[in-house]
């Protein structure tokens, strides 16, 4: 499965096993002991799921993904934390701790929310080749024929300017392709000409 899908799926399942979690939470500090079992035993298996989802689909993109930043470190930390503290605290019927494992999922989201609009940031003073390292490289490779995730091979791409500005703004729907709309317009010249020097 590509890449991009792998991502898709694994930001679905996070939001729903958050949401999840956000309810069993509201039972708890409410005070609903039989509305809690019932809605744990209802939901038993589709947590199961889950949890199963969540935590292959998060290896699956930290093994195969580009190198973890320090965000994706403390975000991945704030999961592995949460779940013995999920356990125990609904188990037990602990507020203290059921509430501070659904914080550290909550911290876990926001930070990579945080991350993905790292991401999308450009230095205005990163020469052509740098920004081509940090955003294209690693799907197209350094030398832009790698065709990792489905990419296209930049070296034969037949796109005339106007075409390849396009792409790098606005991205190519149903790919992995994201659009960098943070460049300016002279990086954005300077990255269709580095592109195109790749032909040569």
């Amino acid at each position: 499965m590509e890449y991009h899908k792998i991502v898709l799926i694994h930001r679905i399942v996070v939001s729903l096993f958050l949401l999840h979690y956000v309810v069993k939470g509201y039972f708890l500090i409410s005070d609903k002991p039989d509305t809690l079992a019932g809605y744990v035993a209802k939901t038993k298996i589709a947590e199961m799921i889950l949890s199963v989802l969540f935590l292959g689909t998060g290896i699956y993109l930290a093994v195969t993904g580009p190198t973890l930043s320090t965000i994706q470190i403390i975000k991945i930390s704030c999961v592995v934390a949460s779940i013995p503290l999920a356990i125990i605290g609904f188990k037990r019927g602990n507020k203290a701790l059921a509430m501070l494992s659904i914080l550290l999922l909550l911290s876990a989201y926001g930070l990579a929310e945080m991350n993905k609009a790292a991401n999308k940031k450009v230095d205005p003073n990163a020469s052509a080749q740098q920004v081509f390292n940090e955003k294209c490289a690693r799907c197209h490779g350094a030398g832009g024929d790698e065709l990792k995730e489905g990419a296209k091979n930049l070296k034969l791409t037949q796109m005339n300017d106007e075409q390849l500005k396009v792409i790098i703004k606005d991205g190519k729907p149903g790919t992995q392709m994201s659009g960098f709309n943070t460049l300016t317009d002279e990086q954005l010249n300077g990255l269709v000409s580095y592109i195109k020097s790749l032909k040569q």
